[in-house]
């Protein structure tokens, strides 16, 4: 972030100062990961507040930039605040312990997240770098590790293997829990990874993406590890979820509403009687964190602009039997969608 966005959303929030302690929030302001610290902001100075474990790598990283660092901790941060006394705070980020520790100190507060949180959709083509490395990363983590599955290993087995890949690959560690799924246990959108074991037939469903410069990607790819005769259901079932993923592709435009984009893929399961079985919304943003904004649902009047990142995943789950989800990680340029997944095929692979 540079200086002028910051002021931005300081501005808009109207507030005597902005007070950030949030991890991904201090990373999108000053580009420096650490598991502790504060930012603040007072509309002509921003102060890095890191204690001793982060203090010099902190002001290693962040000389000359715009960011200034002091070593301490939160007395130190608060003592910045002198003689201020309303404070800008992400209210859906900030504990009630927190607000409660603020105010006693006698800070009124107001909410910047939504402030943050618009100027967090847009990334810039620094962000999207980092974001396009990242699903190269899984892509290629996920190439590696398909010829790895054999029959027997458990789906706890499968999620490390590939976890394993994407770190020799350059990934600083996972977007979220890995889920990988056999047989019925695609049918949960948001499987359990556990014990269960790979039987020949199965549908394989591996939900999975890593991180890079701290941002995130998003996959998903379901699969048929071998072919036993009984699936034609599923095949079916699979080039519907294909045919809606691509649909969403082609259609969604800058200045469409996240519903007007989710109701691209979900027109095309009620045409046939199926919008039943797609239990999630089309996408989310994706970001520092794996679930941003906007929102691509049935309920989301969020506008849809370029250089916007979010998930294309449309899915059908028939409960006992499988599921099957299709999901890229995309973005809009020149008003149209453009994927960041090229490595991996999205038509039916049976292993």
């Amino acid at each position: 972030m540079n200086e002028a966005s910051l002021h931005k959303i300081y501005a808009a929030c109207g507030a005597d100062a902005l007070f950030l302690e949030q991890d991904f929030l201090r990373r999108y302001v000053t580009g420096f990961y650490s598991t502790d610290g504060y930012v603040v902001y007072d509309g002509s100075e921003c102060t890095f507040v890191a204690d001793a474990r982060y203090f010099e790598a902190a002001e290693r990283a962040l000389r000359g930039s715009f960011v200034r660092v002091r070593e301490g901790g939160r007395r130190e941060a608060l003592s910045l605040l002198a003689g201020k006394r309303t404070l800008g705070v992400p209210y859906p980020y900030l504990s009630r312990a927190g607000s409660d520790l603020l105010e006693g100190e006698g800070f009124a507060l107001t909410d910047c997240m939504p402030f943050l949180r618009e100027a967090m959709k847009v990334k810039t083509p620094e962000e999207l770098a980092c974001i396009r490395q990242a699903c190269d990363i899984a892509e290629e983590g996920l190439l590696a590790t398909l010829p790895r599955l054999r029959e027997g290993m458990t789906e706890r087995e499968a999620a490390a293997v590939l976890e394993y890949e994407m770190r020799m690959r350059g990934a600083e560690g996972v977007s979220f829990e890995t889920i990988v799924a056999f047989g019925a246990g695609s049918s949960v959108p948001h499987h359990e990874t556990g014990d269960t074991r790979l039987r020949f037939g199965d549908v394989v469903l591996i939900d999975f993406g890593c991180k890079k410069g701290g941002y995130c990607s998003d996959c998903t790819r379901t699969f048929l590890f071998g072919d036993d005769g009984r699936h034609e259901a599923f095949k079916q079932h699979y080039a519907l979820v294909l045919k809606a993923h691509e649909l969403a592709k082609e259609r969604i435009r800058s200045g469409m509403t996240g519903r007007e984009a989710d109701e691209i893929a979900r027109a095309c399961f009620r045409e046939q009687g199926l919008d039943g079985a797609f239990t999630h919304s089309l996408g989310h943003g994706i970001g520092l964190e794996i679930h941003e904004h906007p929102m691509l649902s049935p309920r989301s009047e969020e506008v849809l602009a370029d250089g916007m990142v979010f998930s294309d995943e449309p899915g059908l789950y028939f409960a006992g039997e499988y599921g099957i989800r299709i999901e890229d990680s995309v973005t809009l340029e020149k008003g149209r969608v453009v994927s960041f997944m090229h490595k991996t095929q999205h038509g039916l692979l049976i292993l």
